[in-house]
């Protein structure tokens, strides 16, 4: 696999088949001039550009061409989490990268409010420079300490609104999502603070049952983050914050496909229950892409054993060593029709954070990152758009 950047001139790439927007286009062609999607078609009525890509040369009989991967919940990868830095930001970006992911929000474990408030910042001044980080999402601290998972319980909190308007605050209107249990106190006015700053509320690491999650979803709330995990599962008594999700057409669904956090029945599930509203995430943490040890996910330590990352001190399962084109095989061989899949790693996510009709699809005018898969849905190449979406 190889990433090339995409600043000036055109490209063209043709041959392909063209998944986007949950179609499937054959014999399609797509061409990018400065970065930006200028048109597409197919048969062989493309004019030439600068640099052009017969996809079956590249990538094989069958290869796929789809709009770059958008990851809205990610903790880092190749050794590196992004809770340390600059540095490890664009280590664990550039592993992600390789694997289909153009563009990616930086989430933060539970810390300090110092430390938080420090990186949020950190991340909104690393977005001048770095286009492909769309922002940072704050996965604590206001979650239930009963269902904290990988997060250091001493370091939850209620949502008192200076601390919020504080963290929020910090990224300058680049905090795109802040995770929230909303039973809480004060939970319900956090949901409406958050969403009147233009950040996406989403419901998790909570013991809501399905009223509260719907009083959340009422007040704003528009994502729940990496369903079924830390938060109550499905009874047919007790339906959880799962089924309210479901029901409300106005919310995502973020989903792990990596067959650990969601049997793949479950996977199937999701998407049938919520067409078009899952995205699909990594939450991958420092092991994506490395070896199996000890690794730091914020204060708790890590073991990752045969892929799976557990914390040390509860056995909780702790993000993933997922990347988001094995989340695309997983979500295929689950049942998922690859269209479907396909939108879920790429115009959903980006809707879900704001960005609909600049990034996650390669209808003209859109942002010019795109994928290039082979038949078995492994990544051959990826272009990257050198500019931020604005």
């Amino acid at each position: 696999m190889s990433v090339h950047p995409l600043s000036t001139g055109s490209l063209v790439i043709h041959s392909a088949r063209l998944v986007d927007a949950g179609r499937i286009i054959d014999d399609a062609w797509v061409r990018i001039e400065h970065g930006v999607i200028a048109a597409t078609g197919t048969g062989t009525d493309w004019e030439s550009a600068d640099e052009v890509v017969d996809a079956t040369t590249v990538a094989g009989a069958g290869a796929l061409l789809t709009p770059g991967f958008v990851d809205i919940h990610g903790h880092g990868g190749a050794g590196a989490s992004y809770d340390d830095g600059i540095d490890a930001i664009r280590i664990g970006r550039a592993l992600h990268r390789e694997h289909g992911t153009t563009r990616a929000v930086v989430s933060l474990v539970t810390g300090t409010l110092d430390s938080l408030a420090a990186t949020v910042a950190l991340v909104a001044d690393l977005m001048k420079t770095d286009a492909d980080i769309l922002g940072s999402h704050l996965e604590g601290p206001f979650l239930d300490p009963g269902h904290h998972g990988a997060h250091e319980p001493t370091l939850l909190r209620a949502p008192v609104a200076a601390d919020v308007a504080r963290l929020l605050e910090a990224g300058r209107g680049t905090v795109r999502q802040v995770t929230i249990a909303p039973e809480l106190p004060g939970g319900l006015d956090a949901v409406r603070q958050i969403v009147a700053a233009g950040a996406a509320a989403a419901v998790g690491h909570t013991n809501a049952d399905a009223d509260m999650a719907i009083a959340a979803f009422e007040a704003g709330a528009s994502v729940l983050t990496h369903a079924f995990n830390a938060m109550p599962g499905i009874h047919h008594r007790a339906p959880g914050p799962v089924l309210a999700a479901a029901a409300d057409h106005r919310v995502v669904l973020e989903a792990i496909a990596d067959n650990v956090h969601l049997d793949p029945h479950v996977i199937k599930l999701l998407f049938d229950s919520a067409p078009g509203r899952v995205a699909l995430i990594t939450d991958a943490m420092a092991a994506a892409g490395s070896a199996d040890g000890h690794y730091d996910l914020g204060a708790v330590s890590v073991t990752v054993e045969n892929g799976v990352a557990r914390a040390d001190d509860t056995g909780s399962i702790a993000g993933s060593t997922l990347t988001q084109d094995v989340a695309l095989q997983r979500a295929v061989q689950a049942g998922v029709p690859l269209a479907e899949a396909v939108r879920a790693l790429t115009e959903t996510p980006a809707r879900a954070i704001g960005f609909a009709g600049r990034l996650g699809t390669l209808e003209q005018g859109c942002i010019g990152d795109a994928v290039l898969l082979d038949a078995q849905l492994r990544v051959a190449r990826v272009w990257v758009a050198e500019q931020p979406v604005v």
